[in-house]
């Protein structure tokens, strides 16, 4: 017999070993544990998230929104009747009362108008009494009296109608507020209808603003609010209106809340922070951080069921404070995801760890 070349031999070698690794094997690891008989899904396969539990806490709901003071009224104030400007009594800018002149036109012949007609009212007033003595002697009809009398009232008419030409001189503020500008200056011809000047009422003060649709359903007229002025000065009154049909241009609605203003000290156009009271809710305080957008564009969280999968729910924003978010739309307590919502999926099964 042939010695076996080394090639050959190094085969044989590499066959037996592997041969004696299997009967080894056979005899000493062919019985396996049933808990690794199986392969199995550990919860280290399982995507890992934090959640907090979060309460829910009944809270009064405002609306916040951006908003500016301004006038409750401003008005125009014109001349009833033409003539040339006299004089200019109340300053531009300045507080005026009630019935205070603005501008005062040149009288003319008005004063003699009014003089003549009281004139012819006292000769009328003889007639009509003249009239009544003949009567009673039978000198006059009753037709004759009838007639003096007629010319009597007729002249009181004229009376009147020359007092109110010549009261008309006086352009009056119409209420009490600030003269706001002046049209007009002396020696200005006004026409029946021209300016005088206008005039605003700042006290009540109103501050107005226009509230999302989202929002508009929420206020009432009398619910209280509160304006943060630019100054750091803070107004307090109710909404005294809130529009029903929108801007179609932004679709909002007009709001107004009026202010008291007993100094008028704040101006009408200053901007303002506007807090109104929309009641009290169900709330759930969040860090921003958890807000998430759903397949559908919808904002809301995730949060973990008592099975550890995940759902989504859409969540209204009432107020962002330096501690978190208040939102809308949870009940009750939720664990709500704060790390690693935006890597699962609706349905999903996580290992679920306490925030930190």
């Amino acid at each position: 017999m042939g010695r076996l070349k080394p090639q050959y031999l190094f085969i044989l070698i590499v066959v037996g070993l592997i041969g004696l690794y299997f009967i080894v094997g056979s005899l000493f690891g062919g019985k396996k544990a049933p808990n690794e008989a199986q392969a199995k899904p550990t919860s280290n396969t399982l995507p890992s998230v934090q959640a907090a539990l979060v309460p829910e806490t009944v809270r009064q709901v405002d609306v916040v929104l951006r908003g500016r003071t301004e006038a409750a009224r401003a008005v125009v104030v014109r001349s009833e009747t033409a003539g040339v400007v006299a004089a200019t009594p109340a300053a531009e800018g300045a507080f005026v009362r009630r019935g205070q002149v603005l501008c005062r036109l040149a009288v003319d012949a008005r004063q003699a108008a009014l003089d003549q007609a009281r004139a012819n009212l006292r000769s009328r007033q003889l007639q009509r009494q003249a009239a009544a003595q003949l009567a009673e002697k039978g000198y006059r009809s009753q037709t004759q009296v009838l007639e003096s009398q007629a010319a009597l009232d007729a002249a009181q008419a004229q009376v009147r109608q020359a007092e109110i030409a010549l009261s008309q001189v006086n352009i009056r503020a119409p209420f009490d507020g600030v003269f706001d500008k002046r049209d007009a200056e002396i020696g200005t011809y006004l026409a029946p209808g021209q300016a005088c000047g206008t005039m605003i009422e700042l006290n009540p003060l109103l501050v107005v603003g226009d509230v999302p649709e989202t929002d508009a359903a929420r206020l009432r007229v009398g619910a209280p609010a509160n304006a943060k002025l630019v100054s750091g000065q803070t107004l307090n009154g109710r909404v005294r209106y809130v529009a029903h049909d929108a801007d179609p241009q932004t679709r909002t609605y007009h709001l107004e809340v009026a202010v008291q203003n007993p100094r008028m000290d704040v101006r009408s156009g200053l901007s303002a922070e506007l807090r109104i009271g929309a009641g009290a809710g169900a709330a759930h305080l969040l860090p921003v951080s958890a807000l998430v957008l759903d397949a559908a564009g919808r904002q809301g969280v995730r949060y973990v069921l008592p099975d550890n999968r995940v759902a989504f729910a859409p969540v209204t924003v009432l107020e962002q404070t330096s501690e978190g978010m208040w939102v809308s739309g949870l009940s009750g307590p939720v664990r709500v995801i704060t790390v690693g919502q935006s890597f699962v999926a609706d349905g999903q099964k996580v290992r679920v760890a306490a925030a930190r």
